[in-house]
């Protein structure tokens, strides 16, 4: 028995002084790196680390950025990418670990990091441990992962605050709950920058090939502004930053003999976000009628799945298309005078039945937003629309006279 105890300590012994080395060596690799910048926030946050990034290298900057959202990259100093590895495809924040080793090697003036933790002790650890950020990111607060940071959106501020840097700088685009952030950057002696959206112009907002929001923008200009950059060098890095693979987007297919328009709106998987990407592309004249909405419900949202029923009535759709499961989740909020236009398709559709049921309800010239969450049915139906050929609005004009002048992404 005492050899099992000897054991035992000696192992405990080990791993003590594995712990103390690792950290010790993450230490020097954060050291090598002046200017840390950690996003944090609910929506936005790799549109915001690209920007960042984009900006900083306009103004000269060696930068090394990391995304974690709809695909996690590794963005090297002259804006290539590449996947992030992860074992047994599981994100875990030990990974920030490697990826702030790899960045030192590039000696970078700047490192960019999204912020991957969920739960408010893990933000916390993400901070003080493994990023130690100069400059903070917390860009909104949205209604999502009420279960880990919630119950209420006070809840969520205060979880987010937890990755503010202690006597650092954080940059907010918040609105609604600035006095409680600026409440937690005061307990941190951090200085809080509340950006105006409407310093942005819509001529600079021009310049972008993708969508993005005056908010992300108005955050990336700020963070440039702090590290010496100047504002047109800045917009000249992000206009040629390459967007996120989640980017909002819209496309023209041609399916089953109809013309159809597709905007990819899963991204925004909270309420408030959906429909401000929705008025996005609608005041963009990218999408229009009739409008279709398509949700995705998956088993492990069933909150979120009625979230998006719930918020059909502001889109005012001519139909509401349910795929996944369970789409009794959405359809049982969606309210009384759009329930005759569901179409349930359920969530056990075969690729080509899926876009083929799909099409089915629409008509000739429709526009459709796809929300909800990708994964599961979501990514089964881009799948098969990339495949479909796609609509030529030039040609299309001047073959039938019907004008058309969007631009899509």
């Amino acid at each position: 028995m005492v050899y099992l105890y000897v054991v035992l300590l000696c192992a405990c012994l080990v791993l003590l002084v594995a712990g103390i080395v690792e950290q010790r060596n993450h230490g020097r690799s954060l050291h090598l790196i002046p200017n840390r910048v950690l996003v944090n926030g609910i929506r936005g946050k790799s549109s915001i680390t690209r920007l960042c990034a984009g900006a900083l290298r306009g103004g000269g900057q060696v930068v090394v950025a990391k995304t974690t959202g709809t695909a996690a990259r590794f963005i090297f100093p002259d804006a290539t990418e590449e996947p992030v590895y992860r074992k047994f495809g599981i994100a875990n924040v030990v990974e920030q670990i490697g990826i702030v080793r790899r960045a030192a090697a590039y000696h970078p003036d700047t490192l960019v990091m999204e912020c991957m933790a969920v739960m408010p002790a893990l933000q916390e650890i993400n901070q003080s441990k493994l990023i130690q950020s100069t400059i903070g990111v917390l860009c909104n607060v949205r209604e999502d992962h009420l279960a880990e940071m919630g119950p209420t959106l006070d809840d969520v501020a205060r979880s987010l605050s937890r990755s503010m840097p202690h006597g650092g700088i954080c940059v907010t685009a918040e609105q609604d709950r600035l006095h409680i952030l600026q409440k937690e950057a005061d307990r941190r002696d951090c200085q809080l920058i509340a950006v105006d959206p409407e310093t942005v112009a819509d001529a600079e907002m021009a310049g972008f090939g993708w969508i993005t929001f005056k908010e992300n923008v108005a955050i990336a200009l700020k963070v440039a502004e702090l590290l010496g950059v100047p504002r047109r060098a800045a917009l000249d890095g992000m206009w040629d930053a390459p967007p996120d693979p989640g980017v909002l987007s819209v496309h023209r297919y041609v399916a089953e003999g109809k013309r159809i328009r597709f905007a990819n709106v899963f991204a925004a998987n909270d309420p408030a976000s959906t429909l401000m990407n929705v008025r996005q592309l609608q005041d963009q004249n990218l999408i229009g009628t009739p409008l279709y909405v398509v949700i995705n419900c998956r088993p492990d949202r069933v909150e979120r799945n009625g979230q998006m029923g719930s918020i059909v009535a502001d889109m005012d759709p001519a139909g509401v298309i349910l795929i996944g499961e369970p789409t009794r989740s959405a359809q049982s909020k969606v309210p009384d005078a759009w329930q005759d236009r569901v179409a349930d398709l359920g969530g056990r559709n075969d690729p080509a039945t899926l876009r083929r049921r799909m099409v089915d309800v629409l008509v000739d010239g429709a526009s459709i937003v796809a929300i909800g969450n990708i994964h599961g049915q979501g990514e089964v139906l881009l799948h098969e629309l990339a495949a479909l050929p796609h609509w030529n609005p030039e040609r299309a004009a001047a073959l039938d006279g019907t004008p058309e002048g969007l631009t899509v992404s």
